[in-house]
């Protein structure tokens, strides 16, 4: 039985993308994909977070984080960091952090 490869990976977004609904989207399109994992709001004006997944899907919610977005959102770019193989999700659901 071939089993299926999980990745994590971590994501800052960069642009406009605070006050538009951008976590709530995320949110929204990871759950959609069956991912886990976080994001939340800095006080630098990013959106951060991890997703954990099948890599095909972890993959097509790379591509959303970095050309899609929310409706009101622009988004300058995305920067992807300790992308990784696992074993097990580290998280039950995802999850909006932060206010």
């Amino acid at each position: 039985m071939a089993s299926v490869s999980l990745k994590s990976v971590n994501f800052e977004v960069f642009g406009r993308v605070q006050g538009v609904f951008f976590r709530k989207h995320t949110q929204s399109t990871a759950k959609k994909l069956g991912l886990m994992g976080w994001v939340e709001n800095t006080n630098k004006g990013t959106v951060v977070g991890c997703v954990e997944g099948p890599g095909d899907k972890v993959s097509t919610m790379k591509t959303w984080l970095r050309e899609t977005g929310s409706p009101e959102s622009l988004i300058e770019k995305c920067v992807f960091t300790n992308e990784k193989d696992i074993d097990r999700p580290s998280f039950q659901k995802f999850g909006v952090r932060g206010f």
